[in-house]
């Protein structure tokens, strides 16, 4: 039985039960925040939200499914083609794209009627490509022209595109590329001229659009950073996510009887977190939680020591670095670490777009950690056959 279930389940198995862990919290936390949705949302089914969340995670998990069961050097020769394609789809959601609390972030697909998030898409197809560049210029990687050039162009294209209307999305893959480019031993002074560069040209921007107007997303920013400084004028949502964590303490009020989801404005997304920690406490639903993102980027790492190949050590650490970075974000905004950035927690929270592509860079990670135990195993093998 156990070999018959390694036989369809490959790749690391420790990362296998993570995301089953990680999908159970999904289910039980929806379940019991999605209900506002309902008063929110006259005329719809009380199952209505939830039966669409499992859709999309049970279709989640088939995708991991199905691509961890494709070879790894395939993501390499689709790295350039879904780059190609990225960068168009941000420039028309920029100018035609929907726009959902003052943010054009949307795509909607006219054949199927379903709308989705470009952005997402741009994340995985970049790291896809930075690693592979990366892998194939590794005999030049210190020289600027060859190795680090064609990597930051496409960086900065793909981060400027996003940052309108996405900046935290826009941060997070900017500094995921940084530290794949850093693990791929790309120059030092080139990095830190980069992040120099990066600052100055978000500083920019931010400066000239205030002054232009303060309304819009950049009119957001201000109003949530001035509220993460000035303690005398908090914003609502930490206030009511704090509430949230102060009322479950360690053990929590248990399943199905959080208050605060009745209050917070996207209880079952931008703040599950909050919601997981007041229904199951620090000890049951917060730690765990955070222990669990640490685990899957520690699985990464090991990928990374035991990887003899350049391309898929720097895909599987790219894909599960943005992954715990966007996650450990999420939980810093619950807890008043940060301002409110509005990123769901992966593989957790409620959506679509966001949940399709967290699965398919899993699959992806366990389709490297299954290509390289094959790949030791066949060298085993080769090794017993010819002593």
């Amino acid at each position: 039985m156990k070999k018959g279930l390694q036989k369809y389940l490959g790749g690391d198995r420790v990362i296998w039960i993570v995301i089953l862990i990680l999908s159970i919290y999904s289910l039980l936390s929806v379940y019991s925040s999605s209900g506002i949705l309902v008063f929110r949302n006259p005329g719809t089914s009380p199952s209505h939200f939830i039966a669409k969340h499992t859709i999309f995670l049970i279709a989640g998990l088939i995708m991991i499914y199905i691509i961890h069961r494709v070879p790894y050097k395939y993501f390499s020769k689709l790295a350039q083609i879904f780059l190609i394609i990225a960068i168009p789809l941000l420039l028309v959601t920029l100018v035609f794209g929907e726009s959902i609390n003052r943010a054009s972030r949307w795509l909607e697909i006219p054949l199927i009627g379903m709308s989705f998030q470009p952005s997402d898409f741009a994340k995985l197809a970049l790291i896809m490509y930075v690693a592979r560049v990366l892998s194939q210029e590794q005999e030049n990687i210190q020289d600027f022209y060859r190795a680090f050039l064609p990597i930051i162009i496409p960086v900065g294209i793909v981060c400027l595109l996003i940052m309108p209307e996405n900046l935290s999305t826009s941060l997070i893959l900017f500094t995921t590329c940084v530290i794949l480019m850093f693990i791929g031993r790309i120059r030092i002074k080139y990095l830190g001229v980069l992040f120099l560069v990066g600052t100055l040209t978000l500083g920019s921007y931010i400066t000239i659009v205030i002054i232009k107007e303060k309304e819009g997303r950049v009119g957001t920013w201000e109003r949530r950073i001035e509220g993460f400084f000035d303690k005398d004028t908090e914003n609502y949502q930490v206030e009511q996510a704090k509430i949230a964590i102060a009322g479950g303490g360690l053990f929590g009020k248990f399943p199905g009887n959080s208050t605060q989801r009745n209050f917070l404005p996207h209880p079952y997304s931008d703040f599950i977190y909050a919601v997981i920690i007041e229904e199951y406490g620090l000890l049951i639903g917060g730690i765990p939680i955070l222990l669990l993102y640490l685990i899957l980027l520690y699985r990464a790492g090991v990928i990374l020591r035991k990887s003899n190949r350049a391309f898929p050590a720097f895909l599987a650490v790219g894909l599960t670095t943005g992954l715990v970075l966007q996650a450990m974000i999420h939980m810093a905004v619950a807890v008043n670490l940060l301002p409110v950035t509005g990123q769901p927690l992966p593989l957790i929270s409620m959506g679509g777009t966001s949940m399709m592509f967290t699965c398919i860079s899993l699959g992806m990670v366990l389709s490297v950690s299954k290509g390289l135990s094959e790949q030791n195993e066949n060298e085993e093998h080769e090794q017993e056959h010819t002593e």
